[in-house]
């Protein structure tokens, strides 16, 4: 065994799982998300305007998985939002970010945006 001079360096490696990284949601598979009780939904809009949606998954001992924030895809969540699928709760304010509790609309409302109706008729 060698012995290192100076001082010893902590060197952190973070796992990056690829099993789900072919997965791609759509809003019907969100929306399941958003929808159940049990998970809790929360958008995070940092101080620099970057937005993260994301949920606590509970580690499951059949599949020796979760106990992480999974991040929910941000343009479609947004796209869900804007079409008044899913609402935001109450802002909580820190000093470097605002975080939103996400729920499903209770009822489907017209897209905020009005449908361009000139692209429509051809």
């Amino acid at each position: 065994m060698q012995s290192i001079s100076g001082p010893a360096h902590a060197v952190v490696l973070h796992h990056h799982s690829r099993a789900g990284a072919a997965l791609s949601p759509t809003g019907a598979d969100l929306l399941r998300i958003i929808s159940d009780p049990a998970t809790l939904v929360f958008l995070t809009v940092h101080a620099g305007g970057r937005r993260r949606y994301s949920y606590w998954q509970p580690f499951d001992r059949r599949t020796g998985r979760g106990s992480c924030y999974v991040a929910l895809p941000t343009d479609v969540c947004d796209m869900l939002h804007a079409s008044g699928r899913i609402t935001l709760g109450e802002p909580l304010v820190d000093s470097t970010r605002t975080t939103y509790r996400v729920g499903p609309a209770d009822t489907p409302v017209a897209p905020r945006r009005p449908l361009r109706t000139s692209a429509l008729v051809a």
